[in-house]
Formats: C-alpha cells, structure tokens, sequence
C-alpha cells in the first residue's frame, strides 16, 4: 500500500487558520472562486520554511519573490484560477506560475470575497479609514453595526489644491502606490476615537453564520454630522499610507470645498454592482466604468475609486498579518500537537517559530502619471 500523500503540516495550520478566519461560506460563491488553489505534497527533502507571503495578486515577479524566500504559502487576495482548466501547461503564463510553485513545494491559498464579506475585514477597514477608526472593534451582535466617537479633524485639503482646477508643468513622473510594508501598526495598538457614525453590510449575509455576526457585503457609513469632503480626501490619503492621487468624480457646477457628505457606500475593487443603487452622498470603491461613474454624478453623488487593487492592498499590512500572526501560532500548536507521533513530520514539527511577510513586489498595475514642477 502507497504511503498517503500530505500536504506540509505547517501549510495545513495556515489553511485552518485561514478557514477559521475568513470561512468560505462568506465567500459569494455564485462566481468566485476561494479556498486551498494549489496543495503541494510534503517532501521533507524539500523542505520550505516556515513563511507566509501575503499579496493581492499572484503574478509572475510574486511567484519569484516567494522562490525566493523560501516560503510555505502564498495567501493570494485575488483567486489564481478563476474558471475549470482543462490543462495544466507551460504556454499559458499564470499556468506556469502554479507549476513552477508546485515544483517548489509552495502551496496557494485565496479568500477572496470571504475577506470582503467579514466583520473586522475588507469592507471594515476601508470604513475605518473614512471615519478616522485606526483599529477595528467588534460588530454588535444585535444590530450588526458599531458607532464610535470622534478624533482630532486632518488640516483638509486647500481649494487651491482643488483637482478640477487646472495646473500645468512640463515634465511627468509615474508614480505607484507607495508600498504598504512600511505600515507596522499592531493591532494590539489603543484604539483611536473616531468620527461618530454607523455602518451596516449592504447585502448581509444569509444565512448568518454564528461565528461571525454582521457579516455581509459591502458597507454603508451614516455619519452623525455631515463630512466636508476635503477632510475625508485626507483622511483617505493618510488611511492609503499617502498616494500621489486617486481618480474623484463629482457633480457637474459643483466644487471638492463646497461639497459635504452624511453617507457612503463603501465596495473594495470594482463596486458598480453593489453600489449603484444606493441612496449615499459619495460611493467609495476601487473602479467604475465611465459610464457608472457618470450615472453617479449625474445623481449628485461623487465617485471616489482608488484603483481597484489600491483599495485592498494596505489590508495585508494593516490587518490581515496581524491576524494571521495570532491565528497561525494557535493553529500551528494544535498541529503539532496533533501529529507529534509522526517520526516522517520530527523535523518540520520542531520548527516552532514561523513569519508573515507582506509581497514587496505586489502593486497595482496601473500607476499615475504626474506633472512635476
């Protein structure tokens, strides 16, 4: 009898922790596409370290990286493989990118929309950049949402720096977004007070899950007080670790100084389908066509995008590591205590310690062009 094939006990405690914190029944299921994408066997002969790699999307350079650094696993935000492959070739480059891993031991896990979808997540965060939140808390269990109070007010932006008013220079730079890796708060860190307000999932989840209340897609945020939206471009600027600019649009005979705002839908990477049928002040998100994005203006709402993998990025440094931190080392001791009879696993088991890395490679494809003095 053939020995069973395994995959490496170090990646099966990541897996669990990841199951345990985004569990993929949060996940829309209807066309996404979650979960363990790449298993690789255990060979103790090529063992990896113990490393997770953190990234948006899973490219050829990210692939590289990860060789590289000898890791385990590759959490990858966005699904590798999206649709049934009928082969499995070196022709097709993100076909050859799953190989090369394969052949190196590293396996790929992808939560997707479970991350969108869950209390603490996606959606929480980029709601706690909007309302000034530096840390998130817990949803009420009854009402599914959470008010805070509020922080000292960011210098908002001068109407002089207005974008919809014309400045020229003659030489351009292109600039992508500043990488997140510099961002190293801790989540253990105080929380800090923010602007009052409540939040709700746009869809919630159905059937809730026990273990994750307030749970759902999307999020709308109803602040207390009207926002000048000067003051929340800032806010956002500094939540996004300060990039060069974000594409905004707003109604027509209206300027950004004389704009306020009581309510956002908030969708990371591309929200039209979410968020196009809300009744909001500013619809946040990571793209939307023209065409929707007209729709929107011509509502007198404004549209602020980030690029659509900018607004999911800074979630694997401000967040996502850190839980992951604290979940792999439980799930991790369970494993070994699970498998300590296994002399084939003695040594990968004795490896106690483990780390969480954040892609230096991962950005978003597009960057911005710039005029500069």
């Amino acid at each position: 009898m053939s020995a069973t094939t395994r995959s490496a006990p170090f990646s099966r405690a990541v897996v669990r922790a990841m199951q345990k914190l985004y569990p993929q029944a949060l996940a829309d299921n209807t066309w996404d596409n979650t979960g363990l994408l790449l298993e690789t066997p255990f060979d103790p002969s090529l063992r990896r370290s113990n490393t997770i790699l953190l990234t948006i999307d899973l490219t050829r350079a990210v692939a590289d990286e990860a060789i590289t650094r000898k890791s385990s696993v590759i959490i990858s935000y966005h699904p590798i493989i999206f649709r049934g492959l009928k082969s499995l070739t070196l022709a097709n480059s993100q076909q050859q990118t799953l190989l090369r891993l394969a052949a190196h031991g590293i396996s790929v896990y992808s939560p997707h929309t479970a991350v969108d979808a869950a209390p603490g997540g996606l959606g929480d965060w980029l709601a706690d950049i909007v309302t000034g939140t530096t840390t998130t808390t817990s949803y009420d269990e009854n009402e599914g949402r959470k008010t805070t109070e509020s922080p000292p007010i960011k210098k908002s932006i001068e109407e002089s720096d207005d974008p919809f008013i014309d400045h020229r220079s003659p030489v351009y730079t292109l600039n992508h977004h500043p990488s997140q890796t510099a961002l190293r708060r801790s989540p253990s860190s105080p929380n800090t007070v923010s602007i009052p307000h409540t939040r709700v999932p746009i869809i919630p989840q159905s059937p809730p899950l026990e273990s994750h209340p307030g749970a759902g897609m999307g999020r709308i945020v109803t602040f207390h007080q009207p926002q000048p939206l000067p003051t929340l471009l800032d806010r956002i600027g500094q939540g996004l670790n300060n990039p060069k600019g974000f594409p905004i649009a707003i109604p027509q005979n209206t300027s950004l100084s004389s704009l306020s705002i009581s309510s956002i839908g908030i969708c990371a990477g591309s929200g039209a389908s979410l968020l196009s049928n809300l009744d909001v002040d500013l619809l946040f998100t990571g793209e939307m066509s023209h065409h929707e994005a007209l729709a929107a203006i011509e509502k007198g709402q404004v549209v602020m995008s980030l690029f659509h993998s900018n607004s999911e990025r800074g979630f694997l440094s401000e967040v996502l590591r850190w839980q992951l931190e604290e979940c792999v080392e439980e799930e991790w001791a369970k494993v070994r205590e699970e498998e300590g009879d296994n002399p084939e696993l003695k040594e990968a088991l004795e490896e106690v310690d483990f780390d969480v890395e954040v892609s230096e490679v991962d950005r978003d494809p597009y960057g911005i062009v710039i005029l500069k003095e």
